[in-house]
């Protein structure tokens, strides 16, 4: 990522707001279509999948497309002891911008549909249940999205990424948040895609443990980067890659 810091933000604040756009309007617009709860949300996770896919396609290559607190903290911890990952100040940029896009695309999709432009939601997601699918479904989204650049496969993020939420949002109780700035702007909708604000909280708390937990995993399953002084060693040949234990 080699853009100045206030284009991959304004990326990221682009990326999370048009994320949310898709998320929140697909949602009012599949209310508005069938009362079919099942239809709902498979509108909703259709809807998603594509939306996602192409934001990453168009903005990866500008700002990694995290569009996610809980990714660029994770990106942040993992790559701190070396030069590939986010600063601090990338990460305050970031998270800022996450936050702020993520609540204008809940503006945005409300005023597309006639609605309240900021109206709290009232639908309750407050439940142990709920937050162990959002632990979970945080887990999984951070594993693969640091999983793939630690394999060199970070091509197929779009892909692989956006199918992954699109399942998720089937395989969790909590049909797969996975991301605080995302859940703190779906609680300005009340429609079948928003939260409660007091559910927020639990929400974020475990997607955050989510966070920790893929990290925790990225580590067991590839192993911790080595130090910037041992990856010019593990460059140079076998013997070295073994010597580094990597």
């Amino acid at each position: 990522m080699t853009a100045p810091l206030r284009r991959r933000a304004l990326g990221e604040l682009v990326g999370t707001a048009a994320l949310v756009a898709v998320v929140v309007g697909s949602g009012i617009q599949a209310t508005e279509l069938t009362d079919d709860v099942a239809l709902q949300l498979l509108a909703n996770s259709l809807a998603t999948v594509f939306g996602l896919g192409v934001l990453i396609t168009l903005l990866g290559p500008l700002s990694g497309a995290h569009f996610n607190p809980a990714v660029t903290l994770a990106a942040w911890w993992t790559g701190r002891r070396g030069e590939d990952g986010p600063d601090l100040r990338d990460v305050a940029a970031y998270v800022a911008a996450q936050v702020a896009g993520g609540v204008s695309g809940t503006i945005l999709a409300n005023a597309m549909f006639g609605e309240p432009l900021a109206r709290l939601s009232t639908h309750d997601r407050s439940a142990g249940h709920l937050w162990l699918g959002e632990v979970v479904a945080t887990a999984g989204l951070v594993l693969l999205a640091l999983g793939l650049a630690r394999t060199g496969q970070q091509r197929l993020g779009p892909l692989v990424v956006a199918s992954y939420i699109g399942a998720a949002y089937w395989f969790t109780s909590s049909t797969s948040f996975a991301n605080p700035a995302v859940t703190i702007a779906r609680s300005f909708s009340d429609s079948f895609a928003g939260i409660a604000p007091a559910s927020v909280p639990p929400f974020v708390a475990s997607q955050f443990l989510g966070a920790a937990v893929g990290v925790f995993l990225l580590a067991a399953l590839f192993g911790r980067l080595p130090a910037p002084k041992d990856r010019a060693r593990v460059s140079t040949g076998e013997h070295e890659l073994t010597a580094t234990g990597r």
